[in-house]
């Protein structure tokens, strides 16, 4: 379905543009409020992305989904915001238990596995939330993050066994 909206809006179809818009905005939202934790930093955020995406949409070569591309354009525009920041990745850092998803959860098990997730190396960090939180497939992520389906594989096994070990108690080397 992307393909054919993707085809009809480089043809100039503003409407085609528009429907995959109210496909992805959603989620491209949710992301970013999550990297940043402020609704409305994110909404400027989120416009400044899908700008680029418009500009940009004819360099979209389909090696990876339109929703991971749109991704990839909110991750890059968050980073570049983010020299304002004490450090540039902070905000890429920060993704973990969103200031707006205060869940049901008991505050102790959420600063637990705040703790844990944030004991991760990033690259475990990031593939763990693009995978088991965003929900994004091995290929998606390896074209996001630029290494091999295999690594984002490795990376989530390694994630996820470190997590049980923190939470556990019983952390090793």
């Amino acid at each position: 379905m992307d393909a054919a909206l993707i085809a009809a809006a480089r043809d100039g179809d503003e409407g085609a543009f528009l429907a995959l818009y109210e496909r992805h905005a959603g989620r491209v939202r949710r992301l970013v409020e999550s990297w940043v934790g402020d609704p409305v930093l994110a909404g400027d955020l989120c416009q400044e992305s899908w700008l680029r995406a418009f500009r940009g949409l004819g360099a979209f070569r389909g090696d990876a989904e339109f929703g991971t591309w749109i991704h990839s354009i909110a991750r890059n525009v968050v980073a570049s915001r983010g020299r304002t920041f004490r450090r540039r990745n902070e905000l890429l850092e920060e993704w973990w238990l969103p200031r707006a998803a205060a869940g049901p959860e008991p505050v102790e098990l959420r600063v637990d596995l705040r703790r844990a997730v944030d004991a991760l190396p990033p690259g475990m960090r990031r593939v763990l939330w693009l995978h088991d939180v965003e929900g994004w497939t091995h290929t998606d992520i390896a074209v996001a993050l630029g290494v091999a389906p295999g690594t984002s594989k490795s990376q989530l096994f390694k994630a996820r066994a470190r997590l049980r070990e923190i939470l556990s108690g019983h952390t090793s080397t």
